[in-house]
C-alpha cells in the first residue's frame, strides 16, 4: 500500500529540486560489492493477486465463469458454443429466454483460454468474445523473478484510473515481477520550474504498486519549452542540465513507487531522435547522475538500443567508458527466439557484466480484421501463444535477467498491420495472455541452468531452469519443436524424444498451463510443455551452459562531455542488416567549428585539463587541449576548429576522436565520437 506520505507528496519540494544545484553523491559510483546479476535490486511488499471484478473476463480456477459480452449478445442469437485454443467445442447449448444481452453464464471451466460464440439458427456466428481461467498463484511472485511485461498502462488508460486498475490487476495475475510504463516529460513538467502535482502517471504508479508490480518507467520526448534551436521534441535537449534536473526530480517524486528508469527509448531509431552513440552516451551519463542524486537506490538502465545489436554501437559504449553509468544494460529484440544467443555477443561486451534486461520483445503477426479490433486469425493467435514460452526460455538462456514482452494492451501498427497486444480492445484475453500466465507460474524466480541438445534432433528445443512453480523449489524443463522458419511455416514441426531413464517427472503442463498428468509426451510439437522435476534433477542432463561475463569496475565523474552537432549533419549508415546506426557527417577539406561542451553536475567548482587523447593521423583540432574551471551545475564550451583532410574510400580507416578530462580526486571524464565523410566510412574500425 502506498504510504500517506507518498500520496500527499508536495510539489513545492520537487520544484526546489528542479531549481537547486545538485551535489554529487559518492553513492552513485556504478560499482557494487555484490555482482550477482540475478539478485533482486529492490524488494517490495506483494501478496497474491485476485481476479476481483473479473476485468476482461479473467477468472481463477474454481470460479464460475460469467462472461461480459462486448458487443452485447445479439437478440436473434439462439444458441452458443465455447471453443478452446484449437477450436475444439468445449460446451454448447441453447440461449435461454431469460439471458441478458450483456452477460452469459458459462459455468465452471478448467484452466485455459476460451472463445465464446453466439450463433443464429443457421449456425452463423453473430458475435463472439473471449475469456480465460488461470491457476491462482500459490505464492507471491519472487522478488528476482525474470518474468516481466511491458504494460504502458499510463498511456493505454490515460486519465482513467478504473481502467488503470483493471490493467494493473491483469498484469499481476500473469505472475509478472516488473511492468514497464511510459511517461511524457512535457505532461509532468510543463515549464522549467512548473511540475504538476497530480497526473495520470501518478495514479498509474500508485495502482501498479498496490498490485505488487515493480515499475520500470521510460520517457522519450523533450517538452516544447526545453527544445533549443534546430532540435525537435524527438531529440535530447541540447542542454543536458535540463535533463539532469528532470531525472533528479522524477527519482525523488516516484521513490518507492518506480524502482527503475530508462532514460529514453531507442534513441538511435528515426522515430526517437536518430541520435548517434556518442550522443546516447553523454545523455546516459547526465541522466544517471540525476536519477542517482535524487535516489541512490533507484535502478538506472541503459537507454535501450533499437535494431539488431551492433558491434559499432558496442564500440561506442566502451570507448565512451559508459559502463559505470548504468545498473542494467537494456536492449530490445524482435527476432526469432532461436537467434537470440548468436545475436547477443555485442550486448554482452557492452554490458560489462551488468544485468541484461530485454525491455521489449516480440515477433509481430499481421492482423486479419479491421479497426478498431484488429484481431489475428485464429491460427495466428495459437502460434503467437506458443511463441511466448519460446521467447522467454531462449532469452533467459541467452543471458537475459529480466524479460519484458511487448505488450500487454491492445496495440497495433496501422502501417505494418501488426497486432502486438496480449489483450483485445476491451481487455478480453488473447491466447498469448494465458500463455504468459503459464510462464509466470512455472518460471517464477527462474534461473536458466542450461540447454539440452537432444541427440539427433536439431529441431528440438529443451531448456532447463531452477524455479519456484507454485511456490515450490523445482527444476523445470521447457521443451518444444520448431524449425527456423517464418510464421506461415511454423506450428507443424514434430520430433520424437524421451528423457533419460529414471528421470523423476513430477508433473507436465501445456503452454497454457493445463495439466497433462505426469507422462512426458512422446513427441515434441511447436506448443511448449513445462516438465516439473525434483530440485537439481536437471543437472543429470548433459546441459550446455553459457559462461557469465566478468563485472567491469568503473567510477562515475560529475563532469560530462558532449559533442553537439546540428541534426542536419546526421546520416544513416546501413552496413549491417537490421541494425540502425546514425553518424556525424562532415565535409573533408573544410574547416568547421566543432561544438564541444563540458558540464559539472556537482556542488563544487571543478578544475582540470581536457585533451584530445586520440585523433586519426592528419586530422587537425585547434586547440587540442583545454584547462578548464567549471562552476557547480555549470556548462562551458570548448572552442575548437576542426579540419578533416581529403578521404579515400577505405571503409576500415580510423574515424574516432577521443577526449579525456582529468580532474581532482583522480576523476576522469571521456568522450569518444566518430566523424565520417560518407556513409559506411570506417565502419569496421
Amino acid at each position: 500500500m502506498i504510504s500517506q506520505f507518498l500520496r500527499s507528496y508536495s510539489s513545492w519540494i520537487l520544484l526546489l529540486i528542479l531549481i537547486t544545484p545538485s551535489g554529487f553523491s559518492p553513492l552513485a559510483q556504478g560499482t557494487s560489492a555484490d555482482h550477482d546479476v540475478w539478485k533482486a535490486l529492490q524488494t517490495i511488499e506483494r501478496g497474491i493477486p485476485t481476479a476481483e471484478g473479473h476485468p476482461g473476463n479473467i477468472f481463477l480456477a474454481g470460479q464460475e465463469v460469467i462472461v461480459k459480452a462486448s458487443p452485447s449478445i445479439p437478440v436473434n442469437a439462439t444458441w452458443w458454443q465455447i471453443l478452446d485454443d484449437k477450436r475444439n467445442r468445449v460446451r454448447s447449448g441453447e440461449l435461454k429466454s431469460e439471458h441478458t444481452t450483456d452477460t452469459f453464464q458459462a459455468g465452471a471451466l478448467g484452466v485455459g483460454w476460451y472463445r465464446i460464440e453466439f450463433l443464429d439458427a443457421g449456425s452463423n456466428c453473430l458475435s463472439w468474445t473471449t475469456a480465460a481461467v488461470l491457476a491462482k498463484l500459490a505464492a507471491p511472485v519472487p522478488q528476482d523473478s525474470p518474468i516481466c511485461i511491458d504494460g504502458a498502462i499510463s498511456w493505454f488508460a490515460k486519465e482513467n484510473p478504473t481502467k488503470q486498475e483493471q490493467a494493473a490487476r491483469l498484469a499481476a495475475l500473469t505472475g509478472a515481477n516488473w511492468i514497464r510504463d511510459r511517461i511524457r516529460w512535457g505532461e509532468v513538467q510543463t515549464g522549467p520550474s512548473l511540475l504538476l502535482e497530480r497526473t495520470t502517471y501518478d495514479t498509474a504508479a500508485n495502482l501498479q504498486s498496490q498490485f505488487g508490480l515493480k515499475i520500470l518507467q521510460v520517457f522519450h520526448d523533450t517538452p516544447d519549452w526545453a527544445v533549443e534551436g534546430a532540435s525537435s521534441r524527438a531529440r535530447f535537449p541540447n542542454d543536458l542540465r535540463v535533463l539532469y534536473k528532470f531525472c533528479k526530480a522524477m527519482s525523488v517524486r516516484y521513490k518507492n513507487r518506480v524502482q527503475a528508469w530508462e532514460p529514453w527509448n531507442e534513441a538511435n531509431a528515426p522515430d526517437f531522435g536518430a541520435q548517434t552513440v556518442d550522443e546516447m552516451c553523454s545523455m546516459q551519463k547526465a541522466a544517471y547522475l540525476g536519477f542517482k542524486e535524487g535516489d541512490p537506490t533507484v535502478t538506472v538502465g541503459w537507454n535501450a538500443y533499437a535494431g539488431v545489436p551492433s558491434p559499432l554501437h558496442t564500440k561506442g559504449v566502451l570507448k565512451n567508458e559508459a559502463w559505470p553509468y548504468f545498473d542494467t544494460y537494456n536492449i530490445h529484440t524482435y527476432d526469432w527466439p532461436d537467434s537470440y544467443q548468436t545475436l547477443r555477443k555485442p550486448v554482452f561486451d557492452a554490458a560489462c557484466g551488468r544485468p541484461i534486461w530485454v525491455t521489449e520483445s516480440d515477433r509481430g503477426i499481421q492482423y486479419q480484421t479491421g479497426e478498431p479490433w484488429c484481431d489475428l486469425s485464429q491460427e495466428s493467435e495459437r502460434l503467437k501463444a506458443e511463441f511466448i514460452a519460446q521467447s522467454y526460455a531462449c532469452s533467459l538462456y541467452a543471458g537475459c535477467q529480466r524479460h519484458f514482452h511487448f505488450i500487454l494492451g491492445h496495440y497495433f501498427g496501422r502501417h505494418s498491420q501488426i497486432q502486438f497486444g496480449l489483450l483485445r480492445l476491451d481487455f478480453t484475453p488473447r491466447p498469448a495472455y494465458v500463455a504468459l500466465a503459464a510462464v509466470g507460474r512455472f518460471l517464477a524466480g527462474a534461473r536458466c541452468v542450461g540447454r539440452w541438445p537432444v541427440p539427433d534432433n536439431p529441431d528440438a528445443h529443451v531448456y532447463a531452469f531452477r524455479a519456484k512453480p507454485d511456490g515450490v523449489d523445482q527444476d523445470v524443463l521447457v521443451a518444444w519443436a520448431e524449425k527456423s522458419v517464418d510464421w506461415p511455416q511454423r506450428g507443424i514441426t514434430e520430433v520424437e524424444w524421451s528423457l533419460p531413464p529414471n528421470t523423476q517427472v513430477q508433473g507436465v503442463f501445456d503452454y497454457l498451463g493445463r495439466s497433462l498428468g505426469a507422462s512426458v509426451p512422446e513427441k515434441l510439437k511447436s506448443a511448449p510443455v513445462f516438465i516439473l522435476l525434483p530440485p537439481n534433477a536437471a543437472e543429470k542432463l548433459p546441459l550446455e551452459r553459457l559462461d557469465p561475463r566478468p563485472f567491469k569496475e568503473g567510477k562515475t565523474s560529475p563532469v560530462v562531455l558532449q559533442l553537439l552537432m546540428e541534426p542536419s549533419t546526421t546520416v544513416r549508415v546501413t552496413e549491417q542488416p537490421w541494425a540502425v546506426e546514425f553518424e556525424h557527417q562532415v565535409n573533408p577539406g573544410k574547416e568547421i567549428d566543432l561544438p564541444l561542451f563540458a558540464y559539472n553536475f556537482s556542488n563544487n567548482t571543478v578544475h582540470g585539463v581536457i585533451s584530445v587523447e586520440h585523433a586519426p593521423e592528419g586530422w587537425k583540432l585547434t586547440p587540442n587541449r583545454w584547462e578548464v574551471e567549471i562552476e557547480p551545475m555549470g556548462r562551458i564550451q570548448l572552442s575548437t576548429k576542426f579540419l578533416m583532410p581529403a578521404r579515400n574510400s577505405d571503409k576500415s580507416s580510423d574515424n574516432w576522436i577521443n577526449l579525456r578530462g582529468v580532474f581532482g580526486n583522480a576523476e576522469e571524464s571521456v568522450l569518444a565520437f566518430r566523424l565520417i565523410s560518407f556513409p559506411g566510412e570506417g565502419y569496421n574500425n
